[in-house]
């Protein structure tokens, strides 16, 4: 259709190669997908720079397809594709496509051409399905075909014609054992292109047409299977009274629109400054006595929450269209390193803000190609270890209060901590004595330029690529965990925020200063009543319901000079399984937040993961709860062992 022949033509082969392995002709085998996987590569570049592909290439993957096929139908026992002979056959072709096929962009007329490309044809219009004038849509099809064909040419030739609307449509392909002589008026010519004769409907047409399924809302199923019929209007019925010269179209439920993402991120934009105007608003609202003010803010309250978070889920997707990036590298990486490796995912449903997931390409890719090539060991050596043959990486994801995981598991040797601590003190990152816990010394693995490799290889030993994920996951606001047990392999989980525009926050006053904490990490609120804040002093800890959980004075952290509220509030939150009390003033609040980034010059303070506007126009700090409580941990350690 635009000229591009070189790929038309090259693009037949294959397509007609996975049609014989969708009808189950041939097997897919490994090597089969191995060229199917060059041949997407060679297409792209037959799209993007024809100019440089060097004719032979393509000859070249079009004979290893062939092998490819035909290993794969002696695997099923089918004979090989039939190809064209001398002899001509004659096809009875009956076919009724969907009712909206021209809506989608097929052209019936254009696959009567092609059909007729492929010999003498004559077509023959079936009309019993079409129709009142009143309930005629112009963009649907109504009209069944019956084509005649004489052709040399095998089945496979006349089904390639359908292999874009094939699970679509009702198509019954029969050849004629015994042929028919046409009429001399309707005989064509191979020059000519088709004689069409209609037909007017036969008593009982109705019965013995093919019918097809209405419009359909869910995607289509490649897989075979049964075409339910639909019973047509009868033809007698008339419209409802008040229906004017056609009947109102059906509104699938399905539809969907293409919007360039960049007007997603200013309509984002938009929805955060208005929810700092409603803020402002509401603390009008709040300083004013007028009852009708007060009933317009909390309707535009909840006007704009209901905006802001039908905002969001636009901008939410599912994580499976990263993860389905992530076959082709593995299966490439395990062809290069001899090694092999099952992939398997999990929580592909799992949704997380589009901006989050495009920067998370590089970082799990780095990731993967870590495991495989470092993890993972090679077939003997995982028999050996009483291990199965195939290696297995796992790419999971789920929710865990405002973040979510993603984590790269493989099931190796697990990471070789007496290594990595030699370079470490090798390298001046770590000292060369005491006891230094796994997670400190997992962290010098995305230190600029460490590697454990002794050779560096096109895949590793520069050290770049860990560093990439740190980088990119810093930025993010996102913070790496590493678990890694002796021989039993290693998982790295990424933990990320639901979004990077608006959250829901609990506003607290520490002195003078205000501060957001994100709902989503707030466990409960509880007084510091003033026998524990004495009883507290040197070991920070309360009893929550029999359980120790330790506490951060903020204004200790903070560096407040003020004096302290004589009735203090103690907020727990959580990161994970882990719990840390953060020491407040006051709590002011619920308060929705929008999320604005810190510049460069604010990077190294880990404290804080943003900053917001409140409604009187004064900034508050959005506090990074899992460092804090990362803090709080550090701190009952260092309690724990002081005795």
């Amino acid at each position: 259709m635009f000229g591009f022949d070189a790929l038309a033509a090259f693009t037949h082969h294959v397509e007609t190669a996975f049609d014989q392995v969708r009808r189950g002709d041939v097997a897919p085998t490994v090597e089969l997908i191995a060229v199917a996987l060059q041949a997407q590569d060679f297409m792209r570049v037959l799209i993007e720079n024809p100019g440089c592909i060097d004719v032979g290439d393509g000859a070249l993957l079009l004979s290893a397809l062939g092998q490819a096929v035909g290993a794969g139908a002696s695997a099923t026992g089918a004979p090989p594709p039939a190809a064209a002979t001398d002899t001509p056959s004659r096809w009875r072709i009956r076919m009724r496509l969907p009712r909206d096929v021209m809506a989608t962009g097929t052209n019936p007329l254009l696959l009567l051409d092609e059909l007729c490309a492929l010999g003498p044809a004559v077509v023959t219009a079936s009309t019993d399905h079409i129709p009142p004038l009143a309930e005629i849509d112009p963009t649907g099809c109504y009209i069944g075909w019956e084509v005649r064909l004489t052709t040399s040419q095998p089945l496979s030739a006349i089904e390639d014609v359908f292999v874009f609307v094939r699970d679509e449509m009702a198509l019954d392909i029969e050849r004629i054992e015994c042929p028919e002589p046409a009429e001399p008026s309707a005989e064509v010519t191979p020059e000519a292109s088709c004689s069409i004769v209609p037909a007017a409907p036969a008593a009982g047409a109705d019965a013995a047409a093919p019918r097809i399924d209405p419009p359909r809302t869910e995607p289509p199923n490649t897989e075979a299977r049964p075409r339910a019929a639909a019973t047509p209007k009868p033809a007698g019925e008339t419209a409802e009274p008040g229906e004017g010269a056609r009947a109102p179209r059906e509104v699938r439920s399905g539809a969907s629109v293409r919007v360039p993402a960049e007007r997603l991120d200013e309509l984002m934009d938009r929805v955060g400054e208005l929810v700092i105007a409603q803020s402002r608003l509401r603390q009008i609202a709040t300083s004013n006595a007028d009852q009708q003010v007060s009933a317009v803010a909390e309707e535009i309250e909840r006007l704009v929450l209901e905006l802001r978070d039908t905002t969001m889920g636009i901008r939410m997707v599912p994580i499976g269209s990263l993860f389905g990036r992530f076959r082709r590298v593995v299966h490439d990486l395990s062809h290069d390193l001899g090694k092999e490796v099952a992939l398997a995912m999990e929580g592909e449903e799992t949704e997380l803000d589009k901006t989050v997931i495009e920067q998370l390409n590089d970082p799990v890719v780095h990731l993967i190609r870590n495991a495989i090539d470092h993890g993972l060991e090679d077939p003997a050596a995982r028999l050996a270890a009483g291990k199965p043959r195939v290696g297995r990486i796992l790419l999971a994801a789920r929710h865990a209060g405002t973040e979510v995981l993603i984590t790269v598991r493989d099931d190796g040797r697990g990471l070789d901590r007496e290594r990595i601590r030699a370079r470490a003190v090798q390298r001046g990152l770590l000292p060369a004595t005491g006891e230094i816990a796994d997670a400190e010394l997992f962290q010098v693995l995305f230190e600029p330029g460490f590697s454990t490799a002794e050779t560096v290889t096109s895949l590793s030993g520069r050290g770049v690529g860990m560093d990439v994920v740190k980088r990119t996951i810093e930025a993010l606001r996102s913070k790496i965990d590493v678990v890694s047990p002796p021989g039993q392999g290693t998982a790295v989980t990424l933990r990320l925020p639901l979004t990077l525009a608006i959250i829901d926050g609990l506003l607290v006053r520490v002195g003078r200063g205000r501060y957001v904490l994100p709902l989503g990490a707030v466990e409960e609120c509880v007084e510091l009543t003033a026998a524990d804040d004495l009883r507290s002093r040197g070991r920070s800890f309360l009893n929550i319901r029999d359980e120790l959980v330790p506490f951060l004075r903020l204004r200790e952290l903070f560096a407040v000079n003020t004096p302290a509220e004589e009735f203090q509030k103690v907020v727990i939150v959580s990161a994970g399984d882990l719990k840390v009390g953060l020491v407040v003033d006051q709590v002011i609040g619920d308060h929705q937040t929008v999320i604005k980034s810190l510049s460069k010059l604010h990077a190294d303070i880990e404290m804080f993961s943003g900053a917001t506007i409140l409604g009187d126009g004064t900034v508050a700090m959005i506090l990074d709860v899992p460092h804090l409580v990362e803090f709080g941990q550090l701190a009952e350690e260092r309690l724990k062992a002081a005795g």
